[in-house]
């Protein structure tokens, strides 16, 4: 997958100028559900794009916006509480803002995108359908990042499950 968006050259060049940050390639090194937060942040970016880019006119908007969304870094897990690891996934919308702001020059729409990517788990909700889309595919991308985790379990259930069903209908 990120060899195929590596590859469309016209997202590319709307990215490029985030891409090339040596701040943002820092995302690369922090682990993120079963990926990196980097690859994660193209994949959210990209499908976000092609969705746009079918639907609305501000599609390279959405791309720079979906790629920023998490843009920032935390402390591991083992440094904070339990409190603090919850504060970290529902208020890391404003940290990337904050981020982003400092390395490039961001329209209203990109902010809010950023800003309300986790809706509802934070109270800022979406202004645009641009930051509504992201939000969509960004939650969708994560489930399925997360699932990846527990694809073996989930694969030993469902055997596990037919097998029964199996036997007790025979």
């Amino acid at each position: 997958m990120i060899n195929k968006i590596h590859n469309d050259i016209e997202y590319m060049n709307i990215i490029d100028d985030i891409l090339n940050k040596r701040e943002f390639k820092k995302l690369e090194n922090i682990t993120h559900h079963n990926t990196n937060r980097l690859e994660h942040s193209l994949k959210v970016s990209y499908y976000s794009y092609k969705i746009a880019k079918i639907l609305f006119k501000d599609y390279d908007e959405v791309a720079r916006g979906g790629l920023l969304h998490d843009f920032f870094e935390e402390r591991t897990i083992n440094e904070v509480g339990a409190k603090a690891k919850f504060d970290v996934y529902t208020k890391h919308s404003t940290i990337a803002l904050d981020n982003s702001l400092k390395h490039y020059d961001l329209t209203e729409k990109e902010q809010d995108m950023i800003k309300t990517h986790m809706f509802p788990l934070d109270t800022n909700v979406p202004k645009y359908k641009e930051s509504w889309l992201v939000n969509s595919v960004d939650t969708c991308v994560s489930v399925y990042e997360f699932s990846l985790k527990f694809k073996y379990k989930l694969n030993y259930a469902a055997n596990f499950t037919v097998f029964l069903l199996l036997n007790i209908f025979k």
